[in-house]
């Protein structure tokens, strides 16, 4: 027998076709961005600067950036549904935004035209779901776009503290009866999401199709409805609500209950209220709403 050390076959690792690295920021698109403001402040996200030219706002805890859009010349702050905040954009960290953004448009994703005024940064963009708009940054380490295009508020902490050290785990996307499998196709070849087993799920709602990011940082969930209903359409598959991961679900609940979170409770939670798995936080301003994740030991934080 041979004294080398047995080598084993080279499994390669799933690929990152656009060089993701995470999620940048999720927006929200609102008539009301006062009210959505104080359901953020009690969730822990603090607003840290001001668009330079737009009334939009940046709201951050940890490593955390939220966007509340609330400008009248934007068309998804029009078509908000019934005045309640819908999530309108979610930035991806990518190596290289051009590439990535000419990536996906070679594979037949659908441009978002750029509507940058003077002095403001460009950045790519391609339609998602529900009229929602999927951006591509490469600026977010020393000198991210937020130092170019925002203004910081005055006498602020702008890197705020998460509570319980929480993260995006992700986000869900609610899809058309008998379309979740068309959404996965779309997010593997695309963005090279690929699909969890079964058997292996997070949270709290035992319901959908979990995808990974292909960088392991986080997950999309895609739920259908229960029953058929009406004809699909743009506004019946959108972005439903943004994960949150923590190492301790318990600790996260506790200190949002102190800050006047509401939390559901219902037979229909895997773990109910505070269970190990998650919480799922009660719709506020018609539906805006929290997952509390416990984030794997072995997941990228």
């Amino acid at each position: 027998m041979s004294d080398q050390p047995m080598v084993r076959e080279d499994i390669p690792s799933p690929p990152n076709p656009l060089g993701m690295d995470g999620i940048e920021f999720v927006e929200y698109a609102t008539h009301r961005p006062q009210a959505l403001g104080q359901v953020l402040e009690a969730m822990g996200f603090c607003p840290v600067a001001r668009h330079r030219s737009r009334e939009v706002t940046l709201y951050r805890q940890g490593g955390m950036n939220l966007v509340v859009n609330a400008s009248p010349d934007d068309s998804r702050v029009v078509a908000a549904r019934d005045s309640q905040p819908v999530l309108s954009a979610v930035a991806f960290r990518v190596q290289d935004a051009q590439r990535a953004h000419a990536h996906c448009l070679d594979l037949g994703a659908w441009d978002v035209p750029s509507h940058a005024r003077g002095m403001e940064l460009h950045i790519p963009a391609i339609q998602g779901p529900g009229g929602s708009r999927f951006y591509w940054v490469d600026r977010w380490r020393d000198f991210s776009i937020f130092d170019i295009d925002f203004v910081p508020i005055p006498g602020v902490d702008t890197h705020p503290p998460a509570i319980a050290g929480m993260d995006y785990f992700g986000l869900v996307q609610y899809v058309g009866l008998d379309r979740a499998s068309d959404w996965q196709a779309w997010y593997g070849h695309l963005l090279g999401f690929t699909p969890l087993p079964d058997d292996e799920r997070f949270g709290i709602l035992p319901k959908g199709r979990v995808l990974r990011s292909p960088c392991h940082r986080f997950f999309w969930q895609l739920i259908e409805p229960e029953t058929w209903g009406d004809a699909i359409t743009p506004s019946s598959e959108y972005l439903q609500r943004i994960g949150l991961g923590t190492h301790d679900v318990s600790g996260a609940v506790q200190a949002l209950q102190a800050r006047g979170v509401r939390f559901v409770e219902a037979a229909g939670l895997r773990q109910g209220e505070t269970g190990a798995h998650g919480a799922l936080t009660r719709g506020e301003l018609g539906g805006v709403a929290f997952e509390l994740v416990r984030r794997p030991e072995w997941s990228v934080s």
